[in-house]
């Protein structure tokens, strides 16, 4: 009886081991770990050049988006639009809730004077892009182009474009003292009274004291015509 509880001992434990080794099997077959690969960003280069010739622009609001827009031709300006348009201040259209990536201007682009804007986004969708800046010796003239789409712009490619001043419509253009931000004025920006057609339009250019408007702060220098800035869009990555 001795003998045969050692051998069935010594039959039980290989049977044992081979029960663990197949448990070990089991969990080598588990599926691999889910990793997690970020999107790659869609950067995009933006070249803003000034060309007129005593127009300074405000910083200049730069904003990709799916949907959306800074503005629309004949309807009304948004509150950052009008905001921009009136008095330089930016705000308002870089924290717009279409908005999914924004950046500004270092600052006021002298005529001449030219800057380079960064910006980028991981959206998979629609990729649009818009850009505003005020001409800021007047009433509430701005530029720029709302939701130009980029979807397709390869990498290495650009775009050329030339944009001209639009009016926001919300205040006279009266360039009357104390109406223009300026330095040909230095006078009020925002005013949340709107006493124009409430609509955008295409600006049809000051007038100035040179030019019969008594009342005007403005003069010969600071007329302009169309277009008023240049700008390259170039996609990087």
């Amino acid at each position: 009886m001795a003998i045969k509880s050692i051998i069935s001992k010594r039959l039980v434990l290989p049977l044992m081991g081979a029960a663990l080794l197949s448990g070990c099997d089991n969990d080598n077959d588990a599926p691999p770990p889910v990793v997690i690969v970020p999107p790659t960003p869609m950067i995009f280069e933006v070249d803003v050049s000034n060309i007129t010739h005593n127009q300074p622009f405000s910083p200049v609001a730069l904003v990709l988006h799916e949907s959306g827009g800074m503005w629309t031709l004949n309807q009304p300006a948004s509150d950052a639009l009008e905001l921009m348009a009136e008095s330089g201040d930016n705000s308002g259209l870089l924290s717009e809730s279409y908005v999914d990536s924004s950046t500004s201007g270092a600052g006021i682009i002298a005529p001449g004077n030219a800057e380079t804007l960064t910006i980028q986004t991981t959206m998979d969708g629609n990729i649009l892009l818009s850009l505003g800046t005020m001409l800021v010796n007047t009433n509430d003239a701005f530029t720029g182009f709302s939701a130009m789409d980029v979807t397709n712009l390869a990498v290495g490619e650009s775009l050329m474009y030339r944009a001209a001043a639009y009016d926001a419509g919300t205040e006279a253009n009266s360039e009357a003292t104390g109406t223009i931000p300026g330095p040909a004025d230095g006078g009020e920006g925002f005013n949340a009274v709107r006493d124009d057609l409430d609509r955008v339009y295409r600006h049809s250019g000051v007038v100035t004291a040179d030019d019969g408007l008594t009342d005007s702060v403005l003069n010969q220098s600071h007329r302009f015509d169309n277009p008023v800035v240049a700008i390259e869009i170039r996609r990087m990555q």
